[in-house]
Formats: C-alpha cells, sequence, structure tokens
C-alpha cells in the first residue's frame, strides 16, 4: 500500500502536511503505537475533503485522530491514512452573544482559557483535559460534573460521503461517552459553544482548583489515555479495580495506576500487546468478583497482531 501511497496522496495535499512511516507513539498520550504508512496534518476543510475523497477513490482505509487522548495504537502500526485535526485546523472566534466558534483541532485547555479572558463560563470543567475540541465531541467528553452536551449549541460534521452537515445540540445524539460522530463515523469540522457570563477571576479559580484536583488524584506523571474504562451504572471502574486488589497490576511496562485505578499507566516501555493484556485481565477479574463487565473507555486503532 504504501508504494500507492507515495506515487499519490501528493497530489492532493502538500508533501509539508505529510509524514511517512510515522511511528504513533509520538502522536498519542499513552506513547504507545506502531508506524501509520502516512499521517496527513489538514489545515481546511477543502484539505480534509480532498483527502477523504483520495482515500475513497484509492480504496485505502483512512482513520481520525486529534491529540491522540483516548487512543491506543497497534504495535503493528495502522495500514493506510491517519488524518490528524491538530494545532493546523484550531482557529477560535468569539462572538459577541456568549458564543465561542472553534475548529476541531483546538486543544480544550485553550479554548478554556480563550473563555476565561473573554470572561465566559461553563468550560472550567474541561479545562484539564488532554484532548481537543473535535475529540471531546465525539466521545461527549466530561469531568466534574460537567460534559460536552451542556455547552454546545451546534456542531458542524462532515459526513464519510463528503456531505457537511450542521447539527444542533438536540441532534448530536449525545449519551454517556457517545454522541452521533461515534455512531455515524462522522468527522468534527467546528464547534460553536454556548456559555454564560461570569467573573474571569473566578472562573480563573475554579480552573485552578480542578486542575490541582487532578494532580493530586490522577497520575499525570506517566503516560496513559485517561480514564481508561467507562464508568458501569451504579459503580465507579477504579474502585471496583481496586477492590478487586489490582492496584498496581502489571504486564511488562504496563501498570494499573496505584494513585487511581482508573488510570492504566505506561511507566516507560510499555506496548499495546501489554497494555491490551493486561485491560482484559481487569476486565475478567472484576466480572468474576462482581459481575460487572467493564467496558473499555479507550478507543483501540490499528494492526494489534
Amino acid at each position: 500500500m504504501e508504494g500507492d501511497i507515495l506515487g499519490n496522496i501528493r497530489e492532493v495535499i502538500n508533501e509539508k502536511q505529510l509524514l511517512f512511516d510515522e511511528p504513533m507513539s509520538s502522536h498519542t498520550t499513552f506513547r504507545v503505537g506502531g508506524p501509520a504508512d502516512v499521517l496527513v496534518k489538514p489545515g481546511s476543510i477543502s484539505e480534509i475533503e480532498q483527502v477523504l475523497q483520495w482515500c475513497s477513490e484509492h480504496a485505502v482505509p483512512y482513520y481520525i485522530v486529534g491529540n491522540g487522548s483516548n487512543l491506543l495504537v497497534g504495535d503493528s502500526g495502522i495500514r493506510g491514512v491517519v488524518i490528524q485535526i491538530g494545532n493546523d485546523f484550531s482557529e477560535i472566534e468569539v462572538g459577541d452573544d456568549d458564543t465561542i466558534w472553534v475548529q476541531a483541532g483546538c486543544m480544550l485547555s485553550k479554548v478554556a482559557n480563550v473563555a476565561m479572558e473573554h470572561a465566559l463560563t461553563g468550560l472550567e470543567f474541561a479545562s484539564g483535559i488532554p484532548g481537543t475540541i473535535g475529540g471531546a465531541v465525539r466521545m461527549n467528553a466530561g469531568a466534574y460534573g460537567g460534559e460536552m452536551k451542556d455547552i454546545i449549541d451546534c456542531v458542524t460534521l462532515l459526513t464519510p460521503a463528503g456531505e457537511v452537515l450542521i447539527l444542533p445540540q438536540d441532534q448530536m445524539e449525545f449519551e454517556y461517552r457517545d454522541s452521533i460522530v461515534a455512531k455515524q463515523n462522522y468527522i468534527v469540522l467546528e464547534v460553536k459553544l454556548r456559555l454564560q457570563k461570569g467573573e474571569p477571576k473566578e472562573i480563573a479559580a475554579r480552573m485552578k482548583e480542578l486542575n490541582e484536583a487532578r494532580r493530586e488524584k490522577q497520575p499525570l506523571e506517566f503516560p496513559s489515555a485517561g480514564s481508561t474504562f467507562k464508568r458501569p451504572e451504579g459503580y465507579f471502574a477504579g474502585k471496583l479495580i481496586m477492590d478487586a486488589g489490582l492496584a498496581g497490576y502489571r504486564v511488562g511496562d504496563a501498570q494499573v495506576s496505584e494513585k487511581h485505578c482508573g488510570f492504566v499507566i505506561n511507566r516507560g516501555h510499555a506496548t499495546a500487546k501489554d497494555i491490551v493484556m493486561l485491560m482484559n485481565e481487569v476486565v475478567k477479574q472484576v466480572e468474576e468478583k462482581y459481575q460487572v463487565i467493564l467496558e473499555p473507555e479507550v478507543r483501540k486503532i490499528g494492526d494489534f497482531s
């Protein structure tokens, strides 16, 4: 496949926006993952559309990633094209009606800071989430009592068929860690947030409080993908894992964090295989002891063979 890609994809995207045989460990917060055949960094909607059309015409699989903060890539990498919607697609525009328009590649922390600077409140919960706003919309990311669905006005999406849709919040099918984006394999292009007027000092204080709580309770000193498992109804994944006696459990350099059992961490040289084996064992033991089936929150892509 690589020869075909090398011979054709340069026709639709600038060479400077292409990385060939690119290690995905450099593009995930787990710091794990083999090479992608091609990683593309588009800077506009038209470039995203052109790459998608090229992939369709050449029957080449494609994968959409942002900051890679909720992603586990296989050790053998990714065959096909990875479209990274990141810094090159991250403009922000603040409206005069308590709204903020954001391109999908913008980091949540940046959007939260811009909101604070403009005395807009509502995004504080997301200020420490290490992901892009596009990824956050896809999974309806949440923390400390807030979720993306609470602050979204509308979302501009690209369908696999190349159609651009603008959906209001009530048509996004938001659920716990899910949305129409994930269900229909849409691509988030732009997001319009609706916030509320607030006091910058109070907003900054709340952001500082939440970020200090994260540092105190979460193993931020190690690479991870954040919360590894979804919260089972009526339970907390981290407590179930801890009560099962799995704090500190290791497979290679993958480990259940002793600081927060809801996190699987990379102690330095973990492989995707290590992480998958550890996750499978955690699911098995929790089910055996508590008859609760943990569902991964981390998204797996690529070749795990």
